[in-house]
This record gives C-alpha cells, sequence and structure tokens, in this order.
C-alpha cells in the first residue's frame, strides 16, 4: 500500500468526517474557553477573608462590601451576599450563600454538555460511518461480478475503518477534557464551601 498522509486519510472517511470535525472544532473551543474561565475564577486575594473580617469587626460593611466587588471572583460574590444578609437569623445568611454557590458552580459549568455529548456521541458516529462503508464495500464487491477481488473489498473496509479511529479519537479527548475540568470545577465549589463555612464561623466570633 502506498504511503498516504492523515489528511488523505480523513478525506476517505466519507461524510461523517464532517460532524466529527465539527464536534472537535467546538470542543477545543469550549475547552480553552471554559479552562480559562475556571482559572480565572480559581484566582483570589489570599488575604481577602482576613480583610473582610476586619472590616466587618470594625462595622465597615460598605467597604467591605466594596472589598467584594473588587474581588469579582465566586468566592467574592459569595460573601458579598453573605454580608448583605448580616442581621438576618444565621440560617437564612447560610441559604443565601449556598444559593449564589450552587449559581456560581452552574454558571462554571455551563456548555461542558457539549463536552460529555461529544464523548458519547462522536465514536457511535465513527461506527455509523464505518458501518456505511462497510454496506459500500460489499456493494461495490457485489456490482464487480466476476471480476470482483480482494482488493475491492480490502480498499472500501479501511476506508471505511477511518471513521471509527476519528470517532475514537474525537471521543477519548472529549471525555478527558471533560473530566478535567469537572474535577478544576470539583476543586473550586471545594473552596467555595471552605469559604462559606470560614464566613459563618466569623460570624460567630465575638466581636
Amino acid at each position: 500500500m502506498n504511503d498516504i498522509s492523515i489528511w488523505q486519510l480523513c478525506l476517505k472517511g466519507g461524510f461523517i468526517m464532517i460532524p466529527l470535525a465539527l464536534l472537535s472544532i467546538v470542543c477545543i473551543y469550549v475547552f480553552i474557553e471554559r479552562f480559562l474561565a475556571i482559572g480565572r475564577a480559581d484566582h483570589s486575594d489570599p488575604h481577602f477573608m482576613q480583610r473582610i473580617k476586619d472590616y466587618i469587626h470594625d462595622g465597615e460593611i460598605e467597604s467591605a462590601l466594596n472589598l467584594c466587588r473588587q474581588e469579582s471572583s465566586p468566592y467574592s460574590r459569595l460573601v458579598a451576599k453573605g454580608i448583605s444578609r448580616i442581621g438576618r437569623p444565621m440560617n437564612d445568611v447560610l441559604v443565601a450563600i449556598e444559593n449564589i454557590g450552587n449559581i456560581e458552580v452552574a454558571n462554571l459549568g455551563k456548555s461542558l454538555p457539549w463536552l460529555a455529548t461529544t464523548a458519547a456521541g462522536a465514536p457511535m458516529l465513527g461506527f455509523l460511518g464505518t458501518v456505511i462503508g462497510m454496506v459500500e464495500a460489499f456493494h461495490n464487491l457485489a456490482a464487480a461480478g466476476s471480476s470482483a477481488n480482494i482488493d475491492v473489498l480490502a480498499g472500501g473496509i479501511y476506508e471505511a475503518l477511518v471513521t471509527t479511529v476519528a470517532g475514537l479519537v474525537v471521543g477519548v479527548i472529549a471525555l478527558f477534557a471533560y473530566n478535567y475540568l469537572v474535577a478544576r470545577i470539583n476543586t473550586v465549589m471545594t473552596k467555595l464551601e471552605s469559604r462559606t463555612m470560614e464566613f459563618m464561623d466569623m460570624l460567630n466570633e465575638p466581636a
């Protein structure tokens, strides 16, 4: 068999390669966009909570809220909601903070269904392409009649298998990308829970 480039091999995969290519482009975009967004969300001033604590103990509630607005992170928005509920029952403060935390986590996870869908759907698309290619290969073999030989069948089969390989590659990459981003989001969620407990403990401390 003559050497063949990856591009030529992809072209032999047929029309199924088009949706696989589109899915791969979407996945790359989603991964990069979410990677950067989660990275920004996970960044915070290590002295943020101490400064909030000092402001609250000094009664400077507005200064504490301004600091939260300047920080502009999931952590600061969570704390800002808690500060805005100071004076209400502790359970109300906790519920308000948890609601904001749930919203922040949901925002970080937006677009991830694209990766999950690609991880499951790309291999199936590849398999569909292979089945279609196999049908065409055997059709060509039958049409060749008495002049049919193994080369006609073998050539059709290897071209049909291109879509399976492509589907598996796209699916596996999407799966790893999805799991990586989910792990990053879980890390942010753990830090949000830690900040929630830290803030509630701060409110319970004597002035």
